[in-house]
């Protein structure tokens, strides 16, 4: 990781050029021009993310008092938090652009993981977590943690080499995972082969993918396992190992599953914010090399 200052200003010229270059596209808004531009607080949210600050209070805060030479004038949290909201489509045209600039891995990855919103004893009927398209929190099973939750699901779609994130959807708690699935698939070319959970294992999801070119890959079952090479099963279970590894740049490095929102646009935000700021690690790391 680069020293704080220097990737401030490393953000902020990826952020700068791809709006200068409409791979952002920010819709102009009425009235004078802000006195903090745009590129600055998306810049100064992705850094927040790939330092891994929870708060992003405490992190205004900090960058006021530590780095107020880069943004010296800096708004009040409140106007932050409006402005972040309104540009969160910033974040995934961010991505996209990054994205765009590695070649597609041959082999992808798919699955999802919880994205609570609050604690299941607090749940007291509908509430105020509700997204677009009659989305709504929900009541889900979290088999990473072996627990119930209440909130939505993060679906991903990864390169199994780079792990960087090619696709993404916040979907319902219960949410049937061979859907989720289908339709992440459906954003760019099919892959060649596809690895995935037990959750994603049935024949009619893998003859659909079959006819479109792709070989799907699920987890052996214990019958299976009986019969499977013990190298085979290592290396089934590595790959596999990768895309937790990437939920858990997402969820705990980066601060994902304690999001600190308190509506559905607050969420889709930080979540988009989290996984523009992940493609630029995962690109960054790529270029040096590094798995």
């Amino acid at each position: 990781m680069l020293p704080t200052e220097d990737l401030f200003v490393y953000v902020y010229v990826l952020v700068d050029d791809a709006i200068t270059a409409r791979a952002i596209d920010i819709p102009p808004r009425p009235g004078p021009a802000p006195a903090c531009s745009d590129a600055e607080l998306l810049t100064i949210t992705l850094v927040r993310h790939l330092l891994g600050r929870r708060s992003e209070a405490g992190f205004l805060a900090e960058v006021a008092r530590d780095w107020a030479q880069l943004f010296p004038r800096l708004p009040h949290q409140s106007e932050v938090n409006r402005r972040t909201r309104w540009l969160w489509a910033a974040f995934e045209q961010l991505r996209a652009a990054l994205a765009a600039g590695l070649p597609v891995d041959d082999c992808a990855q798919v699955d999802t993981t919880a994205l609570p919103v609050k604690h299941p004893s607090r749940v007291r009927g509908p509430d105020g977590w509700v997204g677009p398209n009659e989305l709504h929190a929900g009541f889900g099973r979290d088999a990473a943690h072996a627990e119930w939750f209440y909130g939505f699901r993060l679906a991903i779609k990864t390169d199994l080499g780079s792990r960087l994130v090619r696709a993404w959807s916040i979907v319902p708690a219960a949410a049937a995972e061979r859907e989720v699935g289908t339709d992440l698939l459906e954003a760019g070319a099919p892959p060649r082969d596809l690895l995935a959970d037990k959750g994603f294992n049935g024949r009619p999801f893998a003859t659909a993918q079959a006819e479109r070119g792709t070989a799907v890959l699920t987890p052996p079952t214990k019958a299976q396992r009986a019969h499977m090479p013990g190298w085979l099963q290592k290396v089934i279970a590595c790959w596999r190992n990768r895309i937790e590894a990437t939920f858990g740049e997402l969820t705990d490095r980066m601060e994902l599953a304690r999001h600190g929102a308190h509506t559905f646009w607050g969420l889709l935000t930080r979540t988009a914010a989290t996984i523009a700021a992940h493609a630029m690690l995962r690109i960054h790391l790529a270029d040096l090399g590094v798995a």
